[in-house]
């Protein structure tokens, strides 16, 4: 395994040579060599996604000793500040792995990052469909491309459950019911990471999305649930902690402190049997696994097997900084970790199933289109999903989720303060971002 070092100085561009043209003049060094020009490029994820990616960029700076990318990457926790900081300071590398809503908080009129579509020439975006192009698009802007299309799965830990003999549930009810059993042993059927942002209130909306019809938050950001939607979902929540489904918020902050789920000693050990994760993250749980082996279960429907409310969304976007020296030399790599052939390969699934053609095509040539990515992917395109809205994505939104959830479950409030204190306040912030 390669060393994950997170490199945190801001290198930039110092000179320019052969391929590094169009902005300079070609530059000698006194030893009658030419200076390479530097880019940076950020990402975070798991060591699984961290490997892959070290891997491609050896690939690329072999083939591309004229171009060098410096990579920076860690761990989800902090990471949206981190790049915050770093845009609000001049200093964000000159290519960056973002989060579908960081084009909101970043790029409100479309001009927070480099536009796209004027670097076709260098970047082949014949290899994705129109519509998700326009997932990047702001203002009719191509702000970002989409890397891979994804939506949350439930996984499974195959020997836990053969342990207990029980079977993955097909609906919510049969979920619930599994409560008993599990607990019975001193486990849970299921866990919802407290450190990941909205992942409980997530397979809580999903829930009532498929009782009622309705969108949570719609894509131009207006509040489509009721005050009682919101009520359902916090009861449905609080059900699932009252039969031992899942871990109370204590219980997970006593057991696991703030490491993710995936470094969780209870997942890992094979006490919590399931996980509710994106299929282009799930590889970090694959990986971390000791005891057992963890399979794609079923989406869940309710008893007449209506099986809608699902979401999809662009796992994540890749951008260029506006700021950024060398535009065309970005581009270069942009197109190369995104369309090439031989970089998917390297990359496989540990970004999910690439929208890219060519590098879905490559995976699928050499028997690389395999795993839980791909499995999580057949299911979803199985039902009929709804679009998550970058507004449900946003950082503040998700501090109302989890502070609803975390009164809820420590009996602070009743489900119904919690359900109107929710509505208040995530009414009042949408409108106020949005004037």
């Amino acid at each position: 395994m390669k060393k994950l070092i997170l490199i945190t100085a801001a290198l930039g561009c110092l000179s320019s040579l052969s391929s590094c043209n169009g902005r300079k003049s070609q530059v000698t060094a006194p030893d009658g060599k030419l200076d390479k020009c530097t880019l940076r490029f950020s990402w975070w994820g798991g060591d699984d996604r961290h490997e892959a990616t070290l891997e491609a960029i050896e690939l690329w700076n072999e083939q591309h000793p004229d171009i060098t990318i410096v990579p920076e990457y860690g761990g989800w926790d902090g990471w949206t500040e981190k790049v915050t900081a770093q845009l609000s300071g001049g200093t964000e590398p000159d290519i960056m792995q973002i989060n579908y809503d960081w084009l909101i908080s970043f790029s409100p009129d479309g001009k927070g990052f480099y536009d796209l579509s004027q670097l076709s020439d260098r970047i082949d975006l014949t290899q994705f469909d129109n519509e998700v192009l326009q997932f990047g698009k702001v203002d009719g802007i191509l702000n970002g491309i989409t890397v891979s299309v994804s939506g949350r799965g439930l996984f499974y830990n195959s020997d836990t459950y053969k342990r207990l003999g029980a079977e993955y549930p097909e609906t919510w009810t049969e979920l619930t019911a599994l409560g008993e059993k599990f607990s019975a042993e001193g486990l849970y059927p299921l866990d919802l990471d407290a450190q990941s942002g909205g992942t409980a209130w997530y397979l809580a909306l999903v829930y009532v999305q498929q009782q009622t019809g309705r969108q949570f938050i719609t894509l131009d950001g207006q509040l489509g649930f009721t005050e009682a939607d919101i009520k359902t979902a916090l009861d449905f929540y609080k059900t699932l902690e009252d039969k031992q489904v899942i871990r109370t918020v204590d219980i997970r902050t006593d057991e696991d402190g703030t490491a993710a789920l995936y470094q969780s000693p209870e997942f890992i050990s094979g006490r919590i049997g399931g996980v509710l994760e994106w299929g282009s993250s799930v590889g970090k749980y694959e990986m971390s696994l000791s005891e057992g082996v963890l399979e794609a279960g079923p989406m869940l429907s309710d008893e007449n097997g209506n099986n809608s409310g699902w979401m999809i969304k662009p796992s994540l976007l890749y951008t260029i900084s506006a700021n950024t020296q060398y535009p065309d030399e970005a581009a270069e790599f942009l197109d190369f970790i995104l369309n090439d052939g031989e970089a998917a390969k390297v990359l496989g699934t540990s970004r999910g199933i690439p929208a890219s053609h060519s590098a879905e095509k490559s995976l699928e040539e050499n028997g690389l289109l395999t795993g839980l990515a791909k499995e999580n992917d057949e299911l979803l395109e199985e039902l009929d999903t709804v679009t998550i809205s970058p507004y449900m994505e946003l950082a503040q939104m998700k501090t109302f989720y989890n502070n609803a959830i975390e009164q809820v479950s420590f009996n602070a409030v009743s489900t119904e303060e919690a359900a109107r204190e929710m509505y208040v306040s995530i009414n009042e912030y949408l409108e106020r971002i949005k004037k």
